[in-house]
């Protein structure tokens, strides 16, 4: 089965490099066309309605963004080609949404590109899209949600909402406000580079946890936290520390 894509980057030798990288490497894509521009893409994309679209971030008349917030459909599987340090990547990996370091090589692409198939074939691309876009608009200080990959599909849910987070070999399970356990087949490292920047501490090795919900803490036994689902967690003596820098700073 062949799976249709379109390519959107404005550097003529870019473009050119990833069309022959994939046309070479991936032979379950069919490309459908090119685009230079924020207005070829969306022509484009609404034209031929590709499910997979490569796409740079800056663009000469505009961004990727752009192109996403213009078309008629936002049904297709996004991969984003970037450098590393672009402002936006924070939201990217929020939404869940790939992306590709330049320059590019071929197992990454590959990569990308399987992710992206099974993706269609399990009809869970979800409102990544829309998601992306509303992080990226976000006030400064509002709540980001996060995409969480589960077993049944993909749950949108904000940081504010999540209480602590717990470690299971290859999973993670978010503990939620209300009372829910969210498992997603990630490890928690994932989420401690993810997530340290918005009042979330990595306690332990099997143990992250939003430092807004810390209820208590209590000095004794080692030390640990008692969150406010009234999960009683250890600190790890190598963090006991910074957490309670942390805490005493009231940095959160």
């Amino acid at each position: 089965m062949k799976y249709t894509a379109v390519i959107v980057e404005d550097e003529i030798r870019s473009r050119e490099f990833l069309r022959s990288m994939v046309e070479e490497f991936c032979p379950q894509l069919q490309l459908l066309g090119t685009a230079a521009n924020v207005q070829e893409a969306v022509a484009l994309i609404d034209q031929v309605k590709p499910q997979i679209v490569f796409m740079d971030i800056e663009l000469q008349t505009g961004t990727g963004f752009d192109v996403i917030e213009k078309v008629g459909d936002r049904n297709f599987h996004l991969i984003f080609t970037t450098a590393y340090d672009h402002y936006a990547i924070k939201a990217i990996k929020f939404s869940a949404v790939d992306y590709l370091l330049k320059p590019l090589n071929v197992e990454e692409l590959q990569e990308a590109v399987i992710k992206a198939t099974e993706t269609i074939e399990q009809k869970s691309s979800g409102n990544k899209l829309d998601q992306l876009i509303n992080n990226l608009k976000r006030p400064a200080g509002d709540d980001f949600s996060i995409s969480l990959s589960t077993a049944d599909g993909i749950e949108f849910v904000q940081l504010s909402t999540i209480i602590r987070l717990e470690a299971n070999g290859p999973y993670t399970t978010f503990f939620m406000k209300d009372g829910r356990k969210i498992m997603v087949s990630k490890n928690l490292k994932e989420y401690e580079l993810l997530l340290s920047e918005h009042a979330f501490f990595r306690v332990h090795n099997s143990h992250m946890i939003h430092l807004k919900e810390v209820r208590k803490m209590v000095k004794t036994d080692g030390g640990y936290a008692i969150m406010n689902d009234n999960s009683m967690i250890a600190i790890s003596p190598k963090k006991r520390e910074e957490f309670m820098q942390l805490m005493s700073r009231r940095l959160v």
